[in-house]
């Protein structure tokens, strides 16, 4: 009988205990009611939550009896806080659909800490291109969106070439800014460089491009040292359905895409995309010169031609996880600038395939890529060795095939009688990087913790004709990171540190923390944070061999005949501190500003002559005859570390919502230096005197931008305009200055409109443009759009080496249709 009443006993409390719980279900959609798949929601108090399935439904159960603040969030759109009570025993249906980011305030993003998180709670600067801004810019170059971001350094190279910088330092073979695609890497494998229009992806599958400002290397690595672009693209779960695009515009751009996004059922989706443009280069030809005279560059194409392909298919394992394999190409052919001159470039093809595992506490991620070109070619020195051999009187036909590999050296009267010499022109690059990653993710009510290791390798292959590399480069580095916040959501206090250890086969170990301190005060936030980041010296800078041995990589030092030890690369670093605040200073007001000083040191410097003061014998420990053939090392052009400087600024961007329909943004950055020019490690060409084009911050001191939108019923349009003051740039052979004396000994070395060196000087960069865009929604799925890029014909030059741009006119006709719609 006591048996039994203990049993009774047990039962009866169990059927009480269950009775204490109840659960939370119901329904997540966009604005238009298509279900959301993969948005969180989450009883921040109890740390439970739910990520809602392929039809945008979710379940969180044995939640204890009680009223919860439950909290939906979705890449992309507003997060939305609602109260619900939960009752004994019963499923409460918590159901809403959730609005597109109307405000900066309101925006989730994904690349800061890997993981979806309010922009304000974001210890860092954080600049977002929206789909909705994507699909309203009628051009096929979106890169141009990025200059109506604050902190960033716009430049334009032409019809087809931008590129952004942050906070200093440019040039025009820039590394310092990490670009990654859907957690892949989209740098070349051989030059550290963003793929820039190189990348896989086309223009109507990316859902957002997220650019952090400042050092991001303890999460992503060395060379993520200035900045970080991430571009993300849509999941067909969320974006099914067709679209067709045409565009049309001055300087015979075309360009037609099609995307097709498909739900095969609860596990499986898939996505393809296919792009192809072209177009031609303004008219512009970069003078080459041999001694004083100056030649065109030879065999000079203008017409740029881009085609990519991608699929992507997603498989479920279960409600919360997801497998993605992506296999993309692109093909792309067009004019690149670098510090040595233009290349043309020929046919470069990138092939990337990748494998991602996401659920809600685990990442893994590994892929391959592919880089590969046969005929791409240095304008520049061809165009140089062309003129050797016509100069002495050899063939139009011989001198145009012998120019892409070597230089006629004449030595006396009479054709003939000289000797070739080995100045390469071409550039073959048969490279390949596999990287792969693991991360662990998860939070106990206010600590939350990111661990993960990263695995890089990439193997270099240019087939002898700009590296060191008979048998290919091998490189390996290997990170581990972690980081850890605390959260004390009653006081808005929040807690940031992370670390990461970096090992690579040449550099060895390396360290990278970061640290931050957040304060919630009503409705902002504000920051403190320091942040190390490292440019690791590129495959190029470490084993290049350009143009017969007259420029060598750096990776093993050198030995000068007077015994001079000139030692080998190492890192480039910096330190960053940085204060800020993101918020809304009224119902329509909206600021994120940011003030920050950087500590700079061991540049890795512009080609130098080493061999000026005495011939180079050794490389490492090779006498240089064997590393280059029939070299006598008395000109070597290779790279160095040195300096250090300080630099300082801040951004501020203000965000006024007049209405629902109309916006308007104003941001504006200031940049400054300090250079000690008595400090000898600040001599960055080992002359004795340290000069300002030595350590050049090739970025200007003050830059403005004021944009409106405007978005009502069918109509769109936006219109820009910028400010960038003029300023000095030095890169390699490259010189856009104002004229001046260098060195204080009352002779100009720099004259503007002139030849300068090896280059002519157009005079300095920057002034006042003027962009617009406009469309109209024929119908729900019919588009018109107009893009309009420096609308009133401003003359202005944006970057070395490249073209005054005038005004260029796109068109675009978007249809968007879904065969497949339940």
């Amino acid at each position: 009988m006591k048996k039994l009443f203990l049993l009774l006993t047990l039962i009866g409390s169990f059927v009480v205990n269950a009775q204490e719980t109840g659960a939370i279900s119901g329904l997540i959609t966009d604005a238009n009611g298509v279900p959301l798949a993969g948005a969180t929601v989450s009883i921040k108090i109890l740390n439970k939550g739910a990520m809602t399935d392929f039809d945008g439904r979710y379940t969180i159960e044995n939640v204890t009896i009680g009223t919860y603040d439950v909290t939906i969030s979705y890449i992309g759109y507003e997060t939305v806080t609602k109260n619900v009570i939960v009752a004994s025993g019963q499923t409460t249906d918590l159901s809403t659909s959730l609005q597109g980011s109307d405000t900066v305030l309101d925006e989730v993003i994904l690349t800061a800490s890997k993981k979806p998180q309010k922009i304000t709670d974001v210890p860092a600067t954080v600049n977002v291109i929206s789909a909705r801004e994507i699909g309203e810019f009628p051009s096929f170059n979106i890169g141009e969106l990025a200059a109506r971001q604050k902190g960033v350094d716009f430049v334009r190279a032409g019809v087809l070439g931008t590129g952004i910088n942050i906070r200093g330092f440019n040039s025009s073979f820039n590394s310092k800014n990490l670009q990654v695609t859907d957690d892949r890497l989209s740098t070349l494998i051989a030059t550290g460089l963003p793929m820039g229009s190189f990348v896989t992806i086309s223009k109507d599958d990316i859902e957002r491009v997220e650019i952090l400002l400042g050092p991001n290397g303890t999460l992503y690595g060395p060379n993520a040292h200035n900045g970080l672009v991430s571009t993300i693209t849509k999941n067909p779960r969320t974006s099914e359905g067709t679209t067709f695009a045409i565009g049309a515009g001055n300087q015979n751009v075309f360009t037609g895409r099609v995307r097709h996004a498909q739900i095969i059922d609860d596990k499986f989706a898939y996505k393809v995309h296919f792009e192809r443009a072209q177009g031609t280069e303004f008219n512009y030809t970069d003078s080459v010169y041999v001694g004083t005279k100056g030649y065109k560059e030879l065999d000079l194409d203008r017409d740029f031609t881009s085609q990519k392909y991608g699929a992507t298919l997603n498989y479920k394992p279960t409600a919360g996880s997801e497998l993605t394999g992506y296999y993309g190409h692109s093909n792309s052919s067009n004019i690149g600038v670098t510090s040595a001159g233009r290349n043309q470039i020929k046919d470069w093809r990138i092939t990337e395939a990748q494998l991602k595992f996401v659920s809600k506490n685990f990442f893994a991620n590994t892929y391959y890529t592919w880089s590969k070109t046969d005929d791409t070619y240095a304008m520049n020195q061809r165009t140089q060795n062309y003129v050797s051999f016509i100069n002495n009187g050899f063939s139009e036909e011989e001198a145009r095939e012998r120019s892409y590999r070597e230089q006629w050296f004449q030595l006396g009267e009479g054709q003939g009688n000289g000797i070739p010499l080995q100045r390469g022109a071409l550039f073959v690059d048969d490279s390949k990087r596999f990287n792969a990653e693991a991360q662990y993710n998860n939070n106990w009510d206010e600590f939350y913790l990111t661990a993960g290791a990263q695995y890089q390798k990439d193997m270099a292959d240019s087939h002898g004709t700009y590296l060191l590399d008979e048998g290919g480069i091998d490189l390996a580095q290997t990170g581990v990171y972690t980081q850890l916040e605390y959260k004390l959501e009653d006081s808005g206090w929040g807690f940031l540190f992370g670390a990461r250890l970096d090992n690579h086969d040449l550099y060895g170990s390396n360290f990278i923390p970061k640290a931050a301190i957040t304060k919630k005060v009503n409705n902002g936030t504000f920051r403190i944070t320091y942040g190390k980041g490292m440019a690791v010296p590129s495959i190029l800078n470490l084993k290049g061999n350009l143009f017969g041995g007259l420029v060598l990589g750096n990776g093993e030092g050198f030995t000068l005949q007077d015994g001079t030890k000139i030692p080998k690369l190492d890192v480039e670093t910096i330190n960053s501190y940085e204060i800020g605040y993101k918020g809304r200073l009224s119902d329509k007001l909206f600021i994120d500003t940011n003030a920050y000083y950087n500590v700079s040191d061991n540049f890795i410097s512009p080609l130098v002559n080493v061999a000026a003061s005495s011939p180079v014998t050794h490389v490492g420990d090779k006498p240089i005859g064997e590393v280059v053939p029939g070299s006598n090392g008395a000109v070597i052009l290779t790279y160095l570390n040195f300096g250090h400087v300080d630099t300082y600024g801040f951004d501020v961007g203000f965000n006024y919502y007049f209405n629902d329909s109309f916006r308007g943004v104003f941001n504006y950055s200031y940049f400054g230096r300090t250079l000690d020019l008595d400090d000898p490690a600040n001599d960055g060409n080992l002359d004795g005197v340290v000069l300002e084009s030595e350590l050049p911050i090739n970025t200007p001191n003050h830059k403005f931008s004021l944009g409106l939108h405007y978005n009502k019923g069918k109509f769109y349009g936006a219109i820009y305009g910028r400010f960038v003051e003029k300023y000095d740039f030095f890169s390699g052979i490259n010189v856009a200055a104002k004229t001046q004396d260098m060195d204080g000994d009352g002779v100009n070395e720099i004259v503007e409109n002139a030849r300068v060196g090896r280059t002519w000087n157009y005079g300095q960069l920057g002034g006042f443009t003027v962009d617009a865009n406009a469309g109209y929604n024929i119908t729900d799925d019919l588009s018109l759009g107009v893009n309009i890029t420096n609308l009133f014909n401003a003359e202005i030059r944006e970057f070395v080496a490249s073209p005054a741009i005038s005004t260029l006119i796109s068109f675009e006709l978007k249809y968007n249709i879904n065969f497949f719609k339940k």
